[in-house]
């Protein structure tokens, strides 16, 4: 009976320990900064691509001048 009640503290003890652990918060915070990523590209999509396809056309230009 006294290695049951040991073997439960353990278990209790261990599992104590697991739903403290606060390893996976920088896992869940990497998770919503990829999603507002992702999202603010998604909306301002014709922009960037506009942007980009601007700049692309002024590297171009000025590198046949060179």
């Amino acid at each position: 009976m006294l290695v049951l009640n040991n073997f439960k503290d353990k278990i209790k003890e261990k599992f104590m320990k697991f739903i403290h652990q606060e390893d996976g918060m920088g896992v869940v915070e990497i998770i919503l900064i990829t999603i507002v990523l992702i999202s603010l590209v998604i909306i301002f999509k014709s922009q960037i691509s506009g942007l980009v396809n601007t700049i692309l056309g002024k590297m171009s230009s000025q590198a046949n001048t060179v």
